[in-house]
């Protein structure tokens, strides 16, 4: 019996930015005739095109125009963060506010369930372009659709990339807020409990940490959980932290699901929130609502962040630029019982 061949694969533009020595933006300007390429360079980049068999698809001729149709809400989150109680919470919350703004502006949006990270591929989606929430330095959602030569904006800067647009979700400022409201109401004793993963939130987190108990003279005491964990990693790393630090008399949890799971820790060693240990979390979720005692979070302004966001991908889809990041109002601290002194 004759085997057959595997099927060839199709040339993508970052094989024509290889061959003619250049990036694959300049590819996608030389043949959708964007933005400025010298006509050497471009004559050199169609003639790579040409010798790969390289043809632009159908997005790629709707982003020539400007038209774009569908772009893709992706949450970078795993499901055991970004899902359960808060799937109701994050991302429907952004999502919601996202698709009343692309709506404004023609675009339909797919949103993109934590559910499918790296189960269903991207490249099975029909879109122009994709909003990342808090990519990771190595996150394969923001380099896939790179790679394809889409735009990409992301909430919350990814670190390490100097390109893809971002809407600055004030990292610095929440922790400085949440760590600053636990030493007014008493704590001195202050641990940080973060992700494992390298976001930009955690990294800005770490730096306003370091400079908080610098200035008042504290011991810096760090957690890292790993978010594929959920709740147990939070209540598993708060409970190595009372045994190591059993004197701390404050958490600040950037994770709501590790602030949950730590919430459980506490009482399982007999202690109570806030009157032994104050917690504070970062999104005014449902797990912050629904936890008892109900956690201290940050209104970060979600609707402003997301109407933000679509409207500077819109702006590099129609080709317009325009500026590389975007901030929303400044957090404000919402107030509970796991923090009231």
């Amino acid at each position: 019996m004759q085997s057959i061949a595997p099927a060839k694969p199709r040339p993508t533009i970052s094989d024509v930015a290889r061959l003619a020595g250049v990036s694959p933006t300049t590819v996608s300007h030389a043949l959708n005739d964007k933005g400025y390429v010298d006509p050497q360079t471009r004559e050199r980049v169609k003639e790579a095109a040409r010798t790969l068999g390289y043809r632009p698809s159908v997005r790629a001729q709707r982003l020539r125009t400007g038209e774009a149709h569908t772009i893709a809400l992706v949450s970078s989150m795993p499901f055991e963060i970004a899902g359960g109680a808060s799937r109701l919470g994050f991302l429907m919350e952004v999502a919601a506010v996202a698709a009343s703004a692309a709506l404004t502006r023609g675009l339909a949006l797919v949103l993109v369930p934590p559910v499918m990270a790296g189960r269903l591929p991207l490249e099975q989606l029909d879109i122009d372009g994709a909003i990342v929430i808090e990519p990771t330095a190595d996150d394969a959602n923001v380099a896939h659709l790179q790679e394809r030569g889409l735009a990409v904006v992301c909430l919350g800067r990814q670190p390490g990339n100097d390109v893809a647009p971002y809407v600055d979700i004030h990292s610095s400022a929440t922790s400085e807020l949440l760590l600053n409201h636990l030493h007014e109401q008493g704590s001195t004793k202050i641990a940080l409990l973060i992700g494992a993963q390298a976001r930009n939130s955690y990294i800005e987190a770490r730096e306003a940490y370091a400079r908080f108990c610098a200035a008042r003279g504290m011991t810096p005491v760090i957690a890292v959980a790993d978010e594929s964990g959920g709740e147990d990693a939070g209540r598993d790393a708060c409970a190595a932290l009372l045994s190591a630090h059993p004197d701390l008399d404050g958490l600040c949890a950037l994770v709501d699901a590790f602030a949950v799971g730590a919430v459980q820790a506490i009482a399982q060693r007999g202690k109570h929130v806030p009157d032994d240990i104050k917690i504070v979390t970062r999104y005014d979720g449902v797990r912050a609502r629904a936890c008892r005692p109900p956690l201290t979070a940050v209104d970060m302004h979600l609707e402003d962040m997301a109407s933000q966001a679509v409207e500077l991908l819109f702006a590099h889809l129609a080709g317009k630029g325009g500026a590389r990041t975007v901030a929303p109002a400044l957090p404000e601290l919402v107030i509970r019982e796991s923090s009231r002194a």
